[in-house]
């Protein structure tokens, strides 16, 4: 999954798997989780957010089922 660089103080990069549906999220501090089912609307909100960890926090943090990687 090709990862994006964002700027955030909490999250470093983000990569979308469309067929699959699945967002990975690396944390600044190197953690990687994996939220699966996450609609596209949800990644490009995510990725045009004026502040990525707030728009991660609203809409996927505690919605969509996820593994640590």
């Amino acid at each position: 999954m090709e990862m994006v660089e964002v700027h955030s103080s909490r999250i470093q990069a983000i990569g979308y798997d469309e067929e699959r549906k699945e967002l990975e999220i690396e944390f600044n501090d190197g953690s990687k989780y994996i939220y699966d089912d996450v609609p596209r609307e949800v990644h490009e909100g995510l990725m045009s957010a004026g502040s990525v960890g707030r728009y991660f926090e609203r809409y996927v943090k505690g919605v969509f089922k996820f593994y640590k990687q």
